[in-house]
């Protein structure tokens, strides 16, 4: 199944024949799903900010979002860490691009509006990763933190 669905993504989501479209896609989804599942709740507005922070990035129809969750979580389930993702992202995005994914990440926290310590240790973490300075790591929390 996860064989079709990733043959799926690949067709319908082909932009100039770049397969690279595609692991940005799937590499920032998979962390948006780490940062979800760090607190082992599964709460439906964190699920919907999840949904909503992938099509503000890729600007995806409900159907590639759909796919683009189910791999994710297929992907993330079989992972053994978190460079390989963002690997992609360090390789694809600038600072701006990479501060949005962050900026993403807070979003998903918090959209609960509870933020775990295990939610801020796994963000941390790929905050590490994507070589974001810890002043900027600081700052995005505060400006997507709810009052």
């Amino acid at each position: 199944m996860i064989s079709n669905i990733q043959e799926w993504f690949k067709q319908h989501l082909a932009i100039d024949n770049n397969d690279s479209q595609h692991t940005i896609e799937l590499a920032t989804a998979v962390l948006f799903y780490e940062v979800m599942r760090a607190d082992n709740k599964f709460e439906k507005l964190e699920q919907d900010s999840y949904r909503q922070q992938l099509n503000e990035h890729f600007s995806l129809s409900e159907a590639e979002i759909d796919s683009l969750c189910q791999l994710s979580q297929s992907q993330a389930n079989d992972a053994a860490d978190y460079q390989q993702f963002t690997r992609v992202i360090n390789d694809t995005y600038g600072a701006q691009q990479k501060r949005a994914v962050l900026d993403s990440l807070w979003s998903v926290a918090y959209a609960d509006h509870e933020l775990s310590p295990h939610e801020d240790h796994t963000i941390r973490k790929i905050a590490d990763l994507l070589y974001i300075p810890h002043s900027q790591f600081i700052q995005s929390k505060l400006s997507i933190k709810p009052d």
